[in-house]
């Protein structure tokens, strides 16, 4: 049953998150005093990308924000954090429901919802995650400066994820343990949505 309130919402809220987006990776990239032609070199997006990113003119991939986020040494969810300059929300312990972000591929349409309460200093965020029948999203980023670990836990349906040369079938109720140090991809080979929860952890904080 399609959820008219979540199309809804999320429609409203997409440039809002676009903006949100322009603003965390202008703020990530100033804190590291890094140039757009150093952070086009350290994350493979070209300088005039993330020059349109930064206006908040581009809609990007999520393949293209994974990218983004291994260059600044962040979380992929943490570029849907609110920037701190411009944060009018509180940064307790808790999230509520109508305050986790929710932001659709342009490409592959699968749908992301931060989980984790923004600004709390763990090492471990939750995300869930909407994957449309035969939808798929591949992420090229290999080894990072910092081991990141990440479990996907699937509550509906079937996803494949491929880790390098590795392909494992997720069914409901299977848990897949993986290091992001490979290319990675993720496929729903079924005309069913797949749904599934990804708890990600590093082994030492990366930047917020």
């Amino acid at each position: 049953m399609v959820d008219i309130v979540s199309i809804i919402m999320e429609v409203a809220t997409a440039p809002d998150l676009n903006q949100r987006i322009a603003e965390r990776v202008r703020e990530l990239r100033a804190g590291q005093g890094l140039s757009l032609d150093a952070l086009a070199s350290k994350s493979g997006v070209s300088r005039s990308m993330i020059s349109l990113i930064e206006r908040g003119e581009s809609s990007p991939t999520a393949a293209v924000l994974e990218k983004l986020a291994a260059g600044l040494g962040v979380m992929l969810a943490s570029l849907f954090d609110v920037a701190a300059a411009g944060s009018r929300a509180h940064s307790g312990p808790v999230a509520r429901r109508n305050d986790q972000p929710q932001w659709r591929d342009p490409a592959s349409g699968y749908l992301r919802r931060n989980v984790s309460p923004p600004g709390v200093p763990q090492p471990m965020q939750i995300v869930e995650v909407q994957f449309p029948p035969g939808g798929r999203v591949a992420f090229d980023t290999g080894a990072r400066d910092t081991r990141v670990h990440q479990q996907v836990w699937v509550l509906e349906g079937v996803i494949d994820v491929t880790l390098g040369a590795e392909r494992h079938r997720l069914r409901q109720g299977d848990c897949l343990a993986m290091q992001l140090d490979r290319p990675t991809m993720f496929h729903n080979p079924t005309r069913k949505p797949t749904r599934y929860a990804v708890v990600i952890a590093a082994e030492t904080p990366w930047r917020r």
